[in-house]
């Protein structure tokens, strides 16, 4: 009888299980199909029952598109397994030669981890390295160690019109400010200049202010930078009516942060000679003066909650100093092997089929499929401690992140953790939720061809809604 009863039970379960599969493709094809954005765009769409193992759902899951944002979930799953959640991101200060009656006869060194949240206040810890170590003058070189990149600071299709803007800046392992600097404008007396600050602080830049405060007639508020040139002059212009911000990126941010490091140095009393910025591999002779670390769950967080392509960029770069070794710097390339050997052996999907590019999804020539990026969210998934960590940093519908304005009615609220992607003509959208009927879900959405991001994240939206009161 417990035979009977135990099958019974069983057969209950299954069928239970395929009516809610049916009920949940015929909702999503009545969507598909009725969808007005869908009559110009495409869509690949795939769902994966967690609990169950079984695929509830599949549209064009198989197709290539460019997956914008969502690629980060390649990387950061690829780094918590190949570098685990307790490695930092280390930026190295050392000197070589000798320190004698306050004068360093050798050089003082500063080795590169790319560390994307290395700030002004982390600099100030280095000069104070350096004026506890009684260094007062450096004889030698200030030699910046860059070797954990090659020379292309920008990846394979990336747009290059998006530069001065703060979100791609040049990437570089010495990184200062996210290789930005903050500009702040605010009125003085009317019909004279605005006052400007800029942080951080260095003599790397130059400022051209040509605003004019309260005087509508000079025309709008505008804060840029001569990048057409390469150029680090902040130029502003226009009419400062009220405190206005922006953020820009500056031109070669491993000089950037060298030449700031050297202006410190200055400011706190110590000698160093203004061209003696160089920038090759610290020997191994060197001795170590201090070390600001960082780690990786700092970085992942702003990664994914964000969406921050220096961050992914970073972790990106880490993966190359595993595959790297045999190098003298780390290139997109060796960057690429190394996700692409996680993807064939851990995964056992051939990356001949796809093509990663880089860490953060902003190249134009990356190419995934749905069920490739849904084969890493399960991957995580069967992974506890992994997971942990993952799932933690994904954004929150309705509550934070770049889902903080997203999802905040309906049982979707605070239920789905999802990372979200956009660029021109891209939005996707994958992650994980909990069905009305407690079964855990992961999902990939991706729509491609889409004039603007607003009804692409609206159809994501119904989506998401639709499967959580999936019974």
């Amino acid at each position: 009888m417990k035979q009977i009863n135990g099958l019974l039970f069983l057969l209950i379960f299954w069928t239970g299980v395929l009516q809610a599969q049916n009920t949940c493709r015929e909702e999503l094809d009545r969507l598909i199909s009725s969808d007005p954005l869908l009559k110009i765009s495409e869509v690949g769409i795939v769902v994966h029952d967690l609990t169950t193992g079984k695929e509830l759902y599949s549209y064009q899951a198989d197709k290539l598109y460019r997956p914008a944002s969502i690629e980060k979930v390649v990387t950061a799953v690829t780094a918590l397994k190949l570098l685990g959640e307790d490695y930092l991101f280390q930026t190295r200060l050392s000197y070589e030669g000798v320190i004698e009656k306050g004068v360093l006869q050798g050089n003082l060194c500063v080795t590169g981890g790319f560390d994307p949240e290395f700030m002004e206040l982390d600099m100030d810890f280095l000069v104070r390295a350096v004026k506890n170590a009684g260094i007062e003058t450096v004889s030698g070189q200030l030699v910046g160690d860059v070797t954990l990149m090659d020379s292309l600071y920008w990846g394979a299709g990336w747009s290059w019109d998006d530069t001065p803007e703060s979100f791609q800046p040049y990437l570089s392992p010495l990184m200062l400010n996210r290789g930005c600097v903050d500009i702040k404008v605010t009125p003085a007396t009317k019909g004279q200049a605005g006052n400007v600050k800029i942080t951080p602080e260095s003599d790397y830049y130059q400022v051209d202010n040509r605003s004019v405060s309260l005087r509508p007639d000079a025309g709008r508020l505008k804060i840029t930078r001569d990048w057409l040139t390469n150029g680090n002059t902040i130029e502003i212009s226009g009419c400062v009516s009220s405190p206005r911000g922006r953020t820009l990126n500056l031109y070669d941010s491993k000089r950037f942060f060298m030449e700031t490091f050297r202006y410190k140095l200055e400011k706190e009393g110590i000698s160093v000679a203004k061209d003696s910025i160089s920038f090759r591999g610290v020997t191994a002779q060197a001795h170590a003066l201090y070390s600001c670390r960082r780690p990786l769950d700092v970085v992942m967080k702003r990664a994914l909650k964000e969406s921050d392509n220096l961050s992914a960029e970073a972790l990106f770069r880490q993966l190359g100093r595993v595959g790297g070794k045999d190098t003298l710097h780390v290139s997109f390339e060796t960057c690429q092997k190394v996700v692409g050997d996680f993807m064939q052996h851990s995964l056992g999907y051939d990356p001949k089929n796809y093509q990663i590019v880089d860490g953060s999804g902003v190249s134009l020539y990356n190419y995934v499929s749905p069920r490739l990026i849904l084969a890493y969210l399960n991957y995580a998934y069967r992974h506890p401690a992994l997971f942990r960590s993952f799932y933690d940093c994904l954004p929150v519908a309705g509550v934070d992140g770049t889902l903080r304005g997203r999802m905040r009615k309906g049982k979707a609220f605070r239920n789905v953790r999802a990372k979200t992607g956009t660029v021109t003509g891209i939005c996707s959208l994958a992650g994980y939720l909990t069905s009305v009927n407690g079964h855990k879900i992961s999902f990939v959405i991706i729509n491609q061809n889409v004039l603007k991001a607003r009804p692409a994240r609206m159809f994501q939206d119904k989506v998401c809604e639709l499967l959580v009161n999936m019974n």
